[in-house]
C-alpha cells in the first residue's frame, strides 16, 4: 500500500496538446506522469500543489511540471486552459524542477495556431517543426519558482493569507509590523528570506491575480481599481500594464 498518487503511462505522441474549458470548482486529483507537462491559462486561475509546493497559474504565465512530479490542482473559477504534454526523452534539456514560466509570444502563437486548427498531436512535417520550436521555447523561457510564493512562517503567513482574502487592503508594511508587534525591517527581511521578493512585489502580484479573476467575471475596470485599493483607474491600469504588458481592457476581450 502507498499514499503516492497513481503513475500514468506515456502520451500517444512525443508532443501533444489539449485546450479545454473547465467549470468553476473542478478538482484534478493527485497523480504522477512519466512525461513533462506545460499548463497555460487563457483565462481563469488554477491552483496547483506540486511535490508539496503551492503554485498559482494566472494568464500570461505557464506552469511547468517535469516528469515524475506528484501534482494535483483545482480552480475556483471557470477557466480556459491549454496543456502541452512532452514525452520524457524530450525533457532532458527542459527544467528539472517545477516552476512558473514567462511564456514568449512565439510559444503562445504556436499554441493558438494548433488550437485554431484542432491539432492535438503534430503529424505533418510542418507541424512537427512547430512542435520542436515550442519545446525550445519552453527550454528558453524565464523561470520563477512560483509566481506568487507562499510561506507558513508564523510571522509572515497570517499577513499573506489576510492579503489574499483582501488584496485591496491599504495597510502598509509598517502598519502590518505594528499589528504583529515587530518592526518593518524585520518583516522586510522575512519577505526576502521566505519569499525571495519584496512585500511590495508580492502584493502587486496578489492584486494582479485578483484583477484577472475579476476581469474574467466582467467586472468594470473602475470598480476593480477601487476594490484593489487604487485611488484612480489610471493607477490600476498602469500597474496592470507594467505587470502584463497589456491593458485590462485588452486582456478581457
Amino acid at each position: 500500500m502507498t499514499d503516492r498518487p497513481p503513475t500514468e503511462g506515456e502520451p500517444p505522441a512525443p508532443v501533444s496538446f489539449r485546450t479545454v474549458f473547465f467549470p468553476a470548482g473542478t478538482v484534478f486529483p493527485p497523480r504522477i506522469r512519466r512525461w513533462g507537462k506545460l499548463n497555460y491559462a487563457l483565462s481563469g486561475v488554477c491552483e496547483y500543489t506540486i511535490d508539496g509546493t503551492r503554485y498559482l497559474s494566472p494568464p500570461q504565465y505557464g506552469i511547468w511540471i517535469p516528469p515524475g512530479a506528484a501534482h494535483e490542482a483545482r480552480n475556483s473559477q471557470a477557466m480556459h486552459y491549454v496543456s502541452v504534454y512532452v514525452a520524457s526523452d524530450l525533457c532532458r534539456d527542459l527544467p528539472e524542477k517545477p516552476g512558473t514560466l514567462d511564456l514568449s509570444p512565439l510559444l503562445k502563437a504556436i499554441l493558438a495556431d494548433f488550437a485554431a486548427r484542432g491539432v492535438t498531436a503534430p503529424k505533418t512535417a510542418e507541424d512537427m517543426r512547430l512542435a520542436s520550436v515550442l519545446v525550445d521555447q519552453i527550454r528558453l523561457a524565464r523561470r520563477f519558482d512560483s509566481y506568487l510564493p507562499f510561506t507558513d512562517d508564523a510571522l509572515l503567513g497570517p499577513i499573506l493569507r489576510a492579503l489574499q482574502t483582501d488584496p485591496g487592503s491599504p495597510l502598509s508594511l509598517a502598519e502590518w509590523a505594528r499589528r504583529c508587534g515587530t518592526t518593518e525591517r524585520t518583516l522586510s527581511r522575512r519577505c526576502q528570506s521566505e519569499l525571495g521578493i519584496s512585500f511590495h512585489e508580492w502584493r502587486q502580484r496578489a492584486r494582479l491575480i485578483a484583477a484577472l479573476t475579476l476581469l474574467d467575471d466582467d467586472e468594470p475596470v473602475h470598480l476593480i481599481a477601487s476594490r484593489l485599493g487604487y485611488s484612480t483607474p489610471s493607477a490600476f491600469i498602469s500597474m496592470f500594464r507594467r505587470m502584463t504588458g497589456t491593458t485590462p481592457t485588452q486582456i478581457s476581450r
